[in-house]
C-alpha cells in the first residue's frame, strides 16, 4: 500500500516533534516542510530527512498538511490546503475565530476530507482512565500551572495552557455552556499570564480552570465528583484514585463504598494523533477531534477571554491592575 505524503507547514517548536512523527510513520511520508523562515524550514526538514519548500510546493507533493504555524495562520494555510484537495491536521486552536473555524469546518465537507483537530490530550492515557469511570460530572476542578517560558506568548494563557484543560472538560461534560466568569494578569508578558474560569453548563455541571505559565513549578491536577463517586487525579505523577460503587476495594463503614487507585504508563499521544489522521484518511475512521469539537474549544477560550477582559476593565478602574 502507498503510503500518505504528509508535508508540515511550520517549523517551530510544535512543527519539529509534528515533522519528526510523519517521517517516523508506517503509514507515511514526509514530503517536505515549509515555515516563513525558509532557514528554520531547512533546519527541521534536514533533521526528519526532508527538504524545507515553499507552501505551493508543498502542497503539490503532499497528500495531506500538517498546520502548525502560529494560530493566527491557521486559516489561511489550512483553507488553502483544503480548496487544493488536501487532508489537514491543524494544531489548536482550529483557528483564530469562530467564524474562520466555521469556514474550515464547511470547506472540509464541501470537499470531503479529513479535518482534525490537535487537542493532544484526547489521544492520551490519562483522558481515557478518566472518561472510562466519571461519565456524568457535577464539577470539575483542574489546576495547570509551569514555570515561564518565552514561547506562547504571543497570545493568552487561555490559548496557550488552559485550552487543553477547557477541551478535556468538553470532551466529559455533554452540555452546552451557559455561562462563563473569569479573571486574569498580565505579568511577565504582554497578555494573561494567570487566569481562572468558572464554567457553568446548561445541564447544571460546573468547572473552574485555573492555569498559570509564571509559578515556580509545574502541577497538573484534576477533581472531579458526580453521583458515580469523586475522583482525584495527579497529572504529574499519573495516578488517579476514585471512590465510589462500582470499582476498587470495599472501605468499612461506608455502606457499599470503594476505592480505586491505579496509575497509567503514558504512550506517544502525538503518535496516536498521528495514527488517527492516517487512519481517517486511509480507512475511513471515524475523526477522534474534528472541526466541531475544536470549535466547542475555541468557543469557550474565547468565551473565557471575554469573560477575562471585562473583569479586566473592573480591575484597572480600582487600580488592581495597572497598565505599563
Amino acid at each position: 500500500m502507498a503510503r500518505l505524503r504528509i508535508g508540515v507547514a511550520g517549523g517551530g517548536y510544535f512543527g519539529r516533534f509534528h515533522a519528526l512523527k510523519v517521517a517516523a510513520s508506517k503509514r507515511a511520508v514526509l514530503s517536505g516542510v515549509y515555515d516563513l523562515n525558509p532557514d528554520r524550514a531547512e533546519t527541521v526538514a534536514h533533521e526528519a530527512g526532508a527538504i524545507g519548500m515553499g507552501f505551493e510546493q508543498l502542497l503539490e507533493v503532499s497528500d495531506a498538511i500538517v498546520v502548525a504555524a502560529p494560530a493566527e495562520a491557521h486559516f489561511q494555510l489550512a483553507g488553502a490546503a483544503l480548496q487544493a484537495g488536501r487532508h489537514v491536521l491543524v494544531e489548536k486552536p482550529i483557528a483564530a475565530t469562530l467564524a474562520e473555524a466555521d469556514g474550515l469546518a464547511a470547506l472540509a465537507v464541501e470537499q470531503g476530507l479529513v479535518l482534525q483537530v490537535g487537542h493532544l490530550l484526547r489521544y492520551s492515557a490519562e483522558h481515557g482512565a478518566i472518561s472510562a469511570r466519571m461519565r456524568r460530572p457535577l464539577y470539575l476542578d483542574c489546576v495547570r500551572i509551569a514555570p515561564f517560558k518565552p514561547r506562547g506568548t504571543d497570545v493568552s494563557v487561555i490559548l496557550d495552557l488552559m485550552i487543553h484543560d477547557l477541551d478535556l472538560v468538553l470532551s466529559l461534560v455533554d452540555s452546552p455552556i451557559a455561562s462563563v466568569d473569569a479573571v486574569g494578569a498580565p505579568v511577565a508578558s504582554a497578555h494573561e499570564d494567570i487566569a481562572n474560569a468558572r464554567v457553568r453548563f446548561e445541564n447544571g455541571c460546573v468547572a473552574t480552570i485555573t492555569a498559570s505559565r509564571i509559578s515556580l513549578k509545574t502541577e497538573r491536577k484534576m477533581r472531579l465528583f458526580s453521583q458515580e463517586g469523586y475522583m482525584s487525579v495527579d497529572f504529574g505523577a499519573r495516578k488517579l484514585m476514585m471512590i465510589g460503587r462500582e470499582r476498587g476495594f470495599p472501605i468499612p463503614g461506608t455502606n457499599g463504598g470503594r476505592m480505586e487507585e491505579i496509575t497509567w504508563k503514558e504512550h506517544d499521544a502525538l503518535e496516536a494523533e498521528h495514527t488517527a489522521f492516517a487512519a481517517s484518511i486511509l480507512d475511513g475512521a471515524a475523526i477522534v477531534v474534528d472541526a466541531q469539537a475544536g470549535r466547542r474549544a475555541l468557543a469557550a477560550a474565547l468565551a473565557v477571554t471575554e469573560s477575562m477582559s471585562q473583569s479586566r476593565k473592573i480591575a484597572e478602574q480600582h487600580g488592581l491592575i495597572v497598565n505599563n
